[in-house]
């Protein structure tokens, strides 16, 4: 068995942080764009979290810069697709406020 790095914990209480603060800030923004930068912040939390645990796979770090790489595609693609709907949504409704985009809920 590979001898574990030693600051692990670290890295864990570091992406548990990131989550923690993407959860409060995308419960707390008004704005679309806060949203999706604490969304931004929990994906960031979650590949932190499997980048620092392929260590502990027999698949050695490989495995682990993979799946972070996949996150992080991932993370750009649904940054630049929100974007758009940002844009959209500004352009019809003059704002990105969500206690102003009403209409949406009828």
């Amino acid at each position: 068995m590979p001898a574990l790095p030693a600051p692990l914990a670290l890295y864990h209480f570091a992406a548990i942080v990131l989550l923690g603060m993407g959860i409060f800030g995308l419960t707390r923004r008004k704005t679309l764009v806060g949203m999706l930068i604490s969304v931004e912040l929990m994906l960031n939390g979650a590949a932190l979290s499997i980048a620092a645990s392929a260590g502990l796979t027999p698949a050695s770090t490989v495995l682990g810069q993979s799946a972070t790489l996949l996150v992080m595609g991932l993370a750009a693609a649904e940054a630049t697709l929100v974007l758009a709907m940002i844009i959209v949504v500004y352009r019809r409704f003059g704002s990105t406020r969500t206690a102003d985009l009403t209409t949406l809920q009828e």
